[in-house]
């Protein structure tokens, strides 16, 4: 049988700066995972923390011990050796999926080593693989498999899946998984950034189990390049490719996708991919008023998918955005994967319904999801919602630039984020960075990156998000050399907060590309029931007042299609601790973490209805 084709997740590192991973496990990220049948693993876990020097996960040089703790062995109250002084069978329960730090107190403010176990029970079935299936844990994760390594991962926000087949037996069986967030300077994110470090297995954990030749990655998307004649395409065709693993060169694929009157059948190639055209009879472009999704069917043997797709092109023409062929302003706001009302991680369909209810409070057409890949379902929703969406790996301020290694995670986050969200019609952007500095090895490294985006993906727009523009007096000149490197260009400032007053912003002239741009990040922090003058800090006052300055100097700005307040909602973060005024939130929401709306909400809601601060042409 040939070997499954491995995404590659695992990057070798320094032994002074980080625990060294060898892979043990054939793995890939199976796109379109949660549209498969599941056992689901989620639930309670038993937990064990583990303190600095974690020596039950690492030995004295920095690798993987699979001893100890893995083992998953019981103490003999009576006699017989010691194990290594640990039960899960006896320990406290987590839920999973969830983070840690809301869920036992004293894990709170934990960043180490956290050891998770379930025992489950399984058949298998003939003629199959059976993959465990990681939604998130955050940062590294080991998995063990009824005592033996199953794999090993780095990096918090995307998806894996282990190949578990030769470890799995019939009845009962036990799952270990170790998931490790301390910081390191070498990892992305690095050692500083300004959201919470939540630690876990975040996102959904399950068995898949798949035929022994599977679709493990397909793309369906509107061909990129169709012609447009004025709003509507010229020709609508459906074009991309699917991928059998296992198969034979000649293996028969079917694409059908009965409402628009596509069925097309292609054979693999050699190395298992199968690309295909074929032209629709009837197909309504998904766009945030027809947010249309049609049902596309894709066999392969035994095998078979069925997955939502909405089609539709997304292109520049000089500073316009264009959605199918139409001129298209993003009015929307930035939004961390922050539980409303329970903190903590936003797994949950209640976390997506109201993170987007309090989007459509605003008015909102547009989402960045910032600082990392969101839940998958934040994604699903949005293709359902019509929301346009902003997609970022977590490339931000302290990255080793200069580092090979480095990079090389880079593209792997990169590549694991647009395997997993290709085929959703609501993104847009693939942003490859935030608020980088602007020195040669970072102009370099997202360049890199950037042209790799492009490569892995070229229907849609790379962007990422500036700071640091030159400000002589009140004229602001945008001139960072990575922006030749950017389809859409993202601008932070936070004139009025951390520079200047509100009214400085009126004396702005903006001098810049002829590119498209967004207003990525601006606003002001006001705690929620705290009222002043409108040049009182921290007020709900305030904040109106300088998002409303903010929104007259963008109005100024003729490249400027696109506007995201910082932020939609107050969210944790470990770097703001003024007592009462912040307790540990980033106070720049329009709503607090409860989601109480602030007064700001009034004022982006009524000037995104009545006289938007960015046009579309």
């Amino acid at each position: 049988m040939p070997a499954i084709r491995s995404v590659p997740v695992l990057i070798a590192v320094s032994l002074l700066a980080l625990p060294t991973f060898s892979q043990q496990a054939l793995q890939t990220l199976l796109v379109g995972s949660d549209r498969r049948p599941a056992q689901s693993l989620n639930g309670e876990w038993h937990y064990l923390v583990e303190q600095p020097p974690f020596r039950e996960l690492y030995d004295g040089k920095g690798a993987v011990r699979d001893g100890g703790y893995a083992q998953n062995t019981h103490p003999n109250i009576s006699s017989g050796p010691h194990n290594a002084e640990y039960d899960f069978a006896t320990s406290p329960t987590l839920k999973v999926p969830g983070d840690w730090n809301t869920q036992d107190s004293t894990l709170l403010r934990f960043e180490g080593v956290v050891w998770y176990e379930r025992d489950f029970s399984f058949t298998p079935a003939a003629g199959t693989r059976t993959f465990f299936h990681v939604g998130a844990a955050n940062y590294r994760s080991v998995v063990w498999i009824n005592g033996k390594r199953l794999c090993e991962h780095e990096g918090g926000f995307t998806p894996f899946d282990c190949d578990a087949t030769a470890l799995l037996h019939s009845g009962q069986n036990s799952a270990i998984v170790a998931v490790d967030s301390t910081r390191h300077q070498d990892d992305i994110p690095s050692v500083l950034y300004d959201f919470y470090d939540y630690g876990g297995l975040t996102r959904d954990v399950s068995l898949l189990t798949v035929p022994s030749e599977f679709i493990d990655d397909y793309e369906v998307q509107l061909k990129h390049g169709t012609s447009f004649d004025g709003k509507a395409a010229s020709a609508k065709t459906i074009a991309g490719y699917v991928h059998v693993e296992g198969a034979n060169s000649g293996t028969a694929v079917s694409i059908r996708i009965p409402e628009a009157g596509v069925s097309t059948t292609v054979t693999t190639d050699s190395n298992g991919r199968a690309s295909f055209e074929a032209s629709a009879k009837q197909l309504t472009l998904w766009s945030g008023t027809t947010p249309k999704l049609y049902k596309v069917e894709l066999h392969a043997g035994s095998d078979s998918i069925t997955d939502d797709i909405g089609f539709r092109d997304v292109r520049v023409d000089g500073t316009r955005i264009l959605l199918n062929g139409s001129p298209v302003a993003l009015l929307g706001a930035n939004a961390h994967a922050e539980a409303p009302v329970r903190g903590g991680r936003a797994i949950t369909d209640e976390d997506v319904r109201n993170i987007f209810a309090m989007l459509h409070q605003i008015h909102a057409n547009f989402v960045r999801l910032c600082h990392y890949p969101h839940d998958e379902k934040m994604t699903r929703e949005a293709d359902r919602e019509g929301m346009m969406v902003w997609s970022e790996i977590p490339l931000w301020q302290r990255i080793s630039f200069d580092k090979p290694e480095v990079y090389a995670k880079a593209v792997t986050m990169l590549h694991e984020m647009i395997r997993r969200d290709r085929n959703k019609a609501s993104v847009i952007f693939w942003s490859v960075s935030n608020e980088t500095p602007n020195n040669p090895a970072r102009t370099h490294f997202l360049t890199d990156l950037a042209n790799e985006a492009r490569r892995s993906d070229p229907t849609r727009l790379i962007t990422s998000a500036l700071i640091g523009p030159k400000v002589d007096q009140d004229r602001v000149v945008q001139d960072d050399p990575l922006i030749a490197a950017l389809d859409v260009v993202g601008q932070n400032q936070y004139i009025g907060w951390y520079e200047g007053t509100a009214e400085d912003a009126d004396r702005k002239t903006w001098v810049l590309p002829q590119k498209p741009f967004v207003m990525s990040e601006f606003g002001a922090e006001a705690t929620f029931g705290n009222h002043g003058g409108p040049h009182d800090r921290w007020t709900e006052e305030q904040q109106v007042n300088v998002l409303q300055h903010q929104f007259d100097m963008i109005r100024r700005i003729p490249q400027m299609r696109g506007v995201t307040p910082w932020v939609l909602m107050d969210f944790r973060s470990s770097t703001r601790n003024i007592p009462k005024l912040q307790n540990g939130f980033n106070r720049k929401g329009l709503f607090s973490e409860k989601m109480q709306p602030k007064q700001s909400v009034e004022l982006v809601r009524k000037t995104y209805q009545e006289n938007p601060p960015v046009k579309a042409e």
